[in-house]
């Protein structure tokens, strides 16, 4: 009788502390244990601006991006001292938004 009394108290016991260890239990990693991307830029439009499909002032105009607009920045393309290019990538929820929609692209700077 008192074994299982014991080993019942032991299981409880287990059972109401063992979960707040686990990631969904309720205690938070520090962000310092995270592995972030350091080099990753994101922009914030301040106008409105077209999204190309290759770096080329003559390039198809994919579409026009508001003003507010969160880009990641993957890349730059620097054609001379005063042109350059950023192929950008949309932010965007996967699950939710059309498969088709057009997510990356270049902009002028």
């Amino acid at each position: 009788m008192i074994k299982n009394l014991l080993k019942n108290f032991c299981l409880i016991t287990f059972a109401l502390i063992a979960p707040i260890t686990l990631p969904a239990g309720g205690i938070q990693k520090s962000l310092n244990q995270n592995k972030f991307l350091h080099n990753t830029k994101e922009i914030i439009l301040s106008s409105n601006t077209s999204l190309f499909s290759f770096p080329e002032i003559h390039a198809k105009e994919l579409l026009v991006l508001n003003i507010g607009t969160t880009l990641s920045v993957l890349r730059n393309w620097k054609v001379s001292e005063s042109e350059t290019w950023v192929r950008v990538e949309l932010a965007s929820n996967k699950f939710l938004d059309d498969p088709n929609k057009i997510l990356k692209g270049w902009i002028r700077m």
